[in-house]
């Protein structure tokens, strides 16, 4: 009796996971408010923009609400703000209207994540806290994947892709009535959450420097290709903007295999050559993207990229808090402050794409910022970490 009423508190946890991903929507939204109203990429990309700007906000205020009124109940809100985000769409679909519903679904994303780990440690004890944490991961990346798909069903068969967003605020209603019901006992909330003075002063020892750059860098590679990939196609292969939403699904498809496989593979070998092989396979995929215009080799190098992307944020994650354990908590808000680099990254590709007229541009920012991980992996140092 005792594990089936842990596993009944444990499920509605995870499903938050998979409302995690709905900000993974962004790319395929971003090419169709394109084609909707003419924009440039640069005005295009000004959608990851608003939404990835929020982590660099409220990263750390989240820390402080969530020790006032506690994890369950900071999940709630950040539903509550997603089901707003999701029908702004609905009431006038303008580009002012798409920034405004993508940076509320950035903040609410933002609170997601930042409470949602540490209401897992509530139900999940031990041993089994790793694998629940993978298995959240794995989930969201099937929100990640299914985006894509959902978006094409809307426009197929409902007769707007802009369906996707009631649709959506409905699952977020389910889940958010799931977790309500269930009973979650919190631990009491002992000492003050930290300050942006005590996280950015972090950023004084280089190895945490490096890292935090890492991050940003990571999510940087993966929204930029999830941004870029539909327009590649439409570029290069002369695709609608529906079947290029294709491109995104491969990526996401193999990210998501790369996460179930890196999970099983990080148990068994070093995640030091871990990351240097996935890292060295992923520029070379980039290096091939540039030249590449045949739409199977397309298709095949977002999948390679995704699946050797897929584990890099967790290594990185992971050997920023063994640096430094007696920091934990200010550290993971300073990670999670690094997803910033979703905004950064694309915010640049749009202009480098405008620039020279081709979304080769974009490719070469997303490229560049794989090199940056090729140097973490290679050349950065990280003192007790050698071993992650």
């Amino acid at each position: 009796m005792k594990n089936k009423n842990s596993i009944s508190k444990i499920l509605p946890v995870l499903f938050g996971f998979f409302i995690m991903g709905f900000c993974d929507v962004v790319g395929i939204t971003s090419t169709h408010v394109k084609a909707d109203f003419g924009l440039s990429d640069t005005m295009s990309n000004m959608i990851p923009v608003a939404l990835f700007s929020m982590f660099l906000l409220f990263s750390v205020p989240t820390g402080v609400l969530m020790n006032k009124i506690g994890r369950k109940k900071t999940v709630l809100l950040s539903n509550v703000i997603t089901i707003v985000a999701m029908f702004i769409p609905l009431i006038g679909y303008t580009f002012a209207l798409s920034l405004i519903a993508f940076a509320l679904l950035g903040i609410a994303n933002t609170i997601l994540q930042v409470s949602l780990n540490p209401l897992l440690t509530n139900v999940v004890k031990g041993d089994r806290l790793t694998s629940s944490l993978t298995a959240g991961q794995f989930i969201k990346a099937i929100s990640s994947f299914c985006g894509p798909f959902i978006a094409i069903f809307a426009a197929n068969q409902l007769g707007s892709w802009q369906l996707i967003f009631p649709i959506y605020a409905v699952i977020t209603v389910l889940s958010t009535t799931w977790l309500m019901a269930t009973s979650i006992d919190e631990e009491p909330v002992t000492g003050q959450a930290s300050t942006f003075v005590d996280v950015l002063s972090l950023l004084g020892d280089m190895r945490i420097l490096q890292l935090f750059l890492g991050i940003l860098f990571v999510v940087g590679v993966d929204v930029g290709l999830n941004t870029a990939a539909p327009k590649i196609l439409m570029e290069r292969c002369g695709l609608s903007a529906a079947d290029a939403g294709f491109g995104p699904s491969m990526y996401f498809a193999f990210r998501t295999a790369g996460a179930f496989i890196g999970a099983i593979l990080l148990a068994k070998f070093s995640s030091v050559k871990f990351f240097k092989i996935i890292t060295v396979v992923a520029v070379l995929a980039l290096i091939a993207l540039i030249f590449t215009a045949e739409k199977i080799a397309i298709f095949a190098l977002f999948a390679i990229v995704g699946f050797a992307i897929a584990n890099v944020f967790s290594i990185i994650f992971s050997r920023a808090i063994q640096l430094r354990p007696d920091k934990a908590n200010e550290i993971s808000g300073l990670m999670i402050t690094g997803v910033f680099g979703g905004a950064v990254i694309p915010f640049i590709m749009g202009i480098a794409s405008d620039a020279i007229g081709s979304q080769i541009g974009s490719v070469v920012v997303i490229l560049a910022s794989a090199v940056y991980l090729l140097y973490c992996a290679f050349v950065a140092r990280t003192k007790n970490a050698s071993n992650i």
